[in-house]
């Protein structure tokens, strides 16, 4: 260990070593934070210029056009009187039947509007929220079966109509 000596005076040495496990527990310490701080930092830095997004070249007029049929909307309302799809600018009811909802009607239609746009993948399920999870999920494999993979969902409103 270090130490420190010096003359005291009429012949006397003093001897006196430093305590050093404080000083390693400080370091100690510091490097954990400096190790973690570190990683930290890489994930949050962002790459500048080399993104899609970033500075376009002349050559390339626009690299990332669009996807075809993305202002056309698809949506389908569950509703607790039953299904209503929209497609673009035409609304179509499917009513109860039987107190059941008519799946086969609406995957019929699902297939005449996937004949009609081969390109288009997503649509929009909103959903009343009285209505139970199986609802949900038999809507979705509606829209799955008819070739439509790219689901988003959100609820129909609050229940009764007011906010």
């Amino acid at each position: 260990m270090a130490h420190v000596e010096s003359g005291g005076g009429r012949g006397r040495r003093i001897n006196s070593e430093p305590n050093l496990v404080p000083f390693i527990d400080l370091m100690s310490v510091l490097i954990t934070f400096l190790l973690l701080t570190a990683v930290w930092t890489q994930i949050s830095m962002m790459q500048i210029g080399s993104s899609q997004y970033g500075k376009k070249n002349e050559d390339q007029k626009n690299p990332n056009p669009p996807p075809p049929l993305a202002e056309l909307v698809l949506k389908l309302d569950v509703k607790t009187t039953g299904y209503v799809l929209t497609v673009g600018s035409q609304s179509m009811s499917f009513p109860l039947v039987n107190n059941e909802f008519d799946d086969a009607h609406l995957l019929e239609q699902l297939q005449k509007v996937k004949a009609q746009y081969p390109q288009k993948l997503d649509a929009l399920l909103t959903m009343d929220e009285t209505l139970n999870y199986e609802r949900l999920i038999k809507s979705m494999d509606n829209f799955l079966v008819a070739g439509f993979p790219t689901i988003s969902v959100a609820t129909g409103g609050v229940p009764n109509g007011n906010l």
